[in-house]
């Protein structure tokens, strides 16, 4: 399975019970502005069967999807990502083009960050996600308990 994996552009969300965004930094450029993840985010969020999971970086995937109305998709979801104050003490806040944290807050999140480099996971109904590498864990174990 894995020396063939599936391309983005072919997945059919209604194949799939979740999606799991992982962390990163370069989802801030590809996924940030994929098409494709919109698409599959569109199909599985407002789906109660389906459940959403990203980890620290891995929530840049939302900024693009929209909903049928036009407005962000997840807007007004509980949500949480790498924080900006976790980029400025990683010294990265500078040589990045702009700060997840910000930009989801712009955005219509209502974001609940924790403490810098702790495990933190916000859970807002089929919407899971995790603050940083140390949230990897508790978003694993909230995704066994998720009912999709």
């Amino acid at each position: 399975m894995l020396d063939k994996p599936t391309r983005l552009e072919e997945v059919n969300p209604a194949d799939y019970d979740a999606v799991v965004i992982p962390g990163g930094h370069g989802l801030m450029q590809d996924l940030a502005v994929n098409p494709h993840i919109a698409r599959v985010l569109a199909a599985m969020l407002p789906d109660p069967g389906k459940t959403v999971a990203a980890l620290c970086h891995g929530l840049a995937a939302f900024l693009p999807a929209g909903a049928p109305d036009g407005s962000w998709l997840f807007r007004g979801r509980r949500m949480t990502s790498f924080i900006d104050e976790e980029e400025r003490q990683a010294q990265l806040a500078d040589h990045a083009p702009w700060l997840l944290e910000t930009r989801l807050r712009q955005a219509g999140a209502v974001f609940e960050g924790g403490p810098a480099w702790s495990s933190h996971v916000v859970v807002d109904g089929n919407l899971i996600t995790g603050q940083n590498p140390a949230s990897a864990e508790a978003v694993g174990e909230a995704l066994l308990k998720a009912p999709a």
